[in-house]
């Protein structure tokens, strides 16, 4: 029998996630297929994701009659977190395989709503932890200028975070020093760092999607920004991560925050539908991909260690768009703020939904 192409993706040092979550999906046995035949090992998810889910779907009329009374948001928390929950039970095994606390994570995200409130993001990220109360979840916090001292709060109260919306290079650095931050405080505080895990969210194709109109007719940078971005912050990963400063803090169990390459799906239909996940497979890694590229990585997908290779081209790359008068830094601002307001839109829109919902009960 062939190799599944998905499942080889692990060969290389790599996990997949789904970028992707359903009630109806966990109940039908479908994701736990996904695990035995794919070697899916976490999931995803944002509000864009449950507005599809709970909007599109009966399946959460029942739970939510029995909530009619609370507010829209408490509501839609509460079919999240059976979601959540349940997806965790699911990979709990993948959590105990080999190293435990390798993997086996599902993601569950702020509101969109706290992106620039820094209290408000600790307040609720200690909230949802504890209402999930499962070991293999990771609260996801945006990796915004508010969210970093967020980020690093949780980390020093021993949650698992998922730091989300990193476009730019300086600002992953800091994201990075801030789970280091955390975890020395904790440490200092007494408690133990060994059972906490984190990852940093570096979003891919909406970078391309930014930078390639502004590229010059035929230019051969076309496309490869993002990946050139994702190569240079694994080479600041290895710096941060291998410094003497985290040394005496894994010496104490602290694991090193893998990158996760997110935003994997190709919005050009000029570029393989495989392009950004074949791109960027490379050790202690986690890519999160939707239902479409997973499928087509099945179907045709390479799995080949490359996130390492062709450094040199990255370097010429990022520097070709200075010389064109490109400001990347301008772009990625640009581009959390934009993200910021993707999450917003679809997270009223739910909350509309379920009011509707609720009313028509």
């Amino acid at each position: 029998m062939a190799t599944n192409r998905v499942k080889a993706i692990y060969e290389h040092g790599q996990s997949i996630w789904l970028d992707f979550i359903e009630r109806k999906f966990i109940k039908s046995g479908e994701l736990q297929k996904l695990i035995d035949e794919d070697g899916v090992r976490g999931i995803t998810s944002n509000p864009a994701i449950f507005e599809k889910a709970i909007s599109g779907s009966s399946e959460y009329d029942e739970q939510m009659k029995e909530l009619v009374g609370q507010s829209e948001e408490d509501i839609f928390y509460a079919l999240a977190i059976k979601d959540i929950q349940d997806a965790a039970d699911l990979f709990d095994g993948v959590y105990n395989d080999k190293v435990v606390g390798a993997d086996g994570y599902v993601s569950l995200e702020v509101s969109p709503e706290l992106a620039r409130d820094t209290e408000g993001t600790i307040e609720q990220a200690l909230d949802l932890w504890e209402r999930v109360d499962r070991k293999n979840v990771m609260i996801k916090i945006p990796g915004t200028a508010e969210g970093l001292p967020a980020i690093r709060k949780a980390i020093s109260e021993g949650i698992n975070i998922n730091v989300t919306l990193l476009f730019s290079l300086d600002r992953y650095a800091a994201v990075a020093n801030a789970y280091i931050d955390g975890l020395e405080d904790r440490l200092a505080a007494g408690q133990p760092i060994d059972h906490i895990s984190s990852v940093a969210s570096f979003f891919l194709s909406r970078i391309d999607v930014a930078v390639d109109p502004k590229l010059p007719e035929g230019s051969d940078l076309k496309a490869k920004v993002a990946v050139a971005s994702a190569k240079k912050s694994y080479e600041i990963y290895k710096e941060i991560f291998s410094s003497e400063r985290f040394k005496k803090l894994e010496e104490k169990g602290a694991k090193p925050q893998r990158l996760l390459w997110a935003s994997t799906s190709s919005k050009d239909p000029a570029i393989a539908d495989t392009y950004y996940v074949e791109a960027l497979i490379g050790p202690n890694t986690v890519d999160t991909v939707p239902m479409e590229t997973l499928v087509a990585f099945r179907d045709h997908g390479n799995a080949a260690s490359t996130l390492e290779s062709g450094l040199d081209e990255a370097t010429q790359t990022l520097d070709s768009l200075k010389d064109l008068g490109i400001n990347l830094d301008e772009i990625t601002m640009k581009l959390e703020e934009e993200g910021i307001e993707k999450f917003i839109a679809p997270y009223q829109k739910l909350l509309k939904a379920i009011a509707d919902k609720v009313a028509s009960f």
